[in-house]
């Protein structure tokens, strides 16, 4: 799909239920789970990038600038595990992202579960789960609709 065509199903005009569920969740994740914000941007933006949206990629990072994250944290999330800007809670929530957004290969070992009670409490580790599995949701509704990002402005060769 070329970038400004519509998707091939349209979930809000669709489903709008369904929509509005998934919708609502996310919305509960975002202003009322109580998660630091910058800890749902690292499980969106990594979830995102294993998944191979591109919508949700560029709908994320756009977030986390705007939240005032920095341009080398929000850039180096793809190489987490040899960049030292990431701290423990981070890390750990990084490792549960990629475990569950891979389930299937990764089993969910407890190896990226256990450094969680280190820094989290049951509920907020709950929370988090839930948080990955929303993203996850939204992954695959773009990436099997066909989303496409907008594109801001051309690139440019200097």
């Amino acid at each position: 799909m070329n970038a400004g065509q519509r998707p091939a199903v349209e979930v809000a005009a669709t489903a709008p239920d369904a929509y509005k569920a998934v919708a609502a969740l996310d919305k509960y994740i975002v202003k009322d789970s109580g998660l630091e914000p910058r800890l749902i941007h690292l499980i969106k933006l990594r979830a995102s990038q294993i998944n191979g949206c591109a919508y949700c990629v560029d709908m994320h990072v756009k977030e986390a600038r705007h939240s005032g994250l920095s341009e080398q944290w929000i850039h180096l999330i793809v190489t987490w595990r040899e960049s030292p800007i990431y701290d423990a809670r981070e890390r750990a929530v990084l490792a549960w992202t990629e475990s569950l957004t891979n389930i299937a290969q990764t089993r969910a070992p407890d190896e990226d579960f256990e450094p969680l009670k280190e820094h989290f409490t049951e509920a907020e580790i709950t929370k988090l789960t839930i948080a990955i599995g929303v993203i996850n949701t939204w992954n695959r509704i773009a990436v099997g609709f066909r989303s496409q990002h907008p594109i801001d402005a051309p690139a440019k060769a200097a």
